[in-house]
């Protein structure tokens, strides 16, 4: 998608978040990849979603819904009212329990959008010391999260100034491989790892999403 029309639907994911019902609820919101460096077009568009988990569950809620669908976990791991006013939106793990990032990204995302959804319960900027320890401990370098992102929405506050900046690629940005170096990679780690994110990349083709748990 061309840059303009990349921060568009920046801009509109951050709207729904706002004022819509989330499968849960969501703190923050960031931009990181190719649309936080400036390019145009923008290959995939990377957004990041920090949410919160559900502190009180709906056991009774949990159980009904997981009768007449066969998912477990709404009411408990996803908001029940989200789940049973938008039923064909709830996805599930591989053990039957509702997702929330994959019912996130089933509300914030078309299938065939070329867009990566990260959701984690820690901010992006935890998130990205965190996932870069793990990947370096176990030479998994495909697990880094690029750590070169803009802070769209927080607490429900917009930066208005952000998405200008976005829209004029206004933000300047280091290469990967030096901003990874900045966490405290080795330089020949930092490179390969790099070199395996954007191989990683290659590979994928619409709306794709990972979550984590920090």
């Amino acid at each position: 998608m061309n840059r303009d029309t990349a921060v568009d639907r920046l801009e509109a994911i951050v709207d729904r978040v706002e004022t819509e019902t989330m499968p849960v609820p969501v703190r923050e919101v960031w931009a990181f990849g190719d649309v936080a460096l400036g390019l145009d077009p923008v290959d995939r568009l990377d957004v990041y979603v920090t949410k919160d988990v559900l502190m009180r569950g709906d056991r009774k809620a949990s159980r009904s819904f997981e009768a007449e669908y066969g998912i477990k976990g709404v009411g408990t791991s996803v908001r029940a009212g989200w789940a049973e006013s938008n039923p064909d939106r709830v996805r599930a793990s591989d053990n039957g329990y509702a997702a929330p990032e994959k019912c996130l990204a089933a509300e914030l995302v078309d299938d065939e959008e070329p867009i990566h959804l990260e959701v984690c319960n820690a901010s992006f900027e935890d998130n990205v010391t965190q996932r870069l320890k793990g990947a370096l401990a176990r030479d998994a370098y495909e697990e880094v999260l690029d750590p070169r992102g803009v802070c769209l929405w927080v607490d429900g506050n917009r930066d208005e100034e952000a998405f200008e900046r976005l829209r004029e690629a206004a933000f300047a940005m280091p290469t990967l491989d030096a901003a990874l170096g900045m966490l405290g990679a080795d330089d020949d780690v930092a490179s390969e790892a790099a070199s395996v994110l954007k191989a990683a990349r290659t590979e994928q083709s619409g709306a794709s999403v990972r979550g984590d748990m920090v």
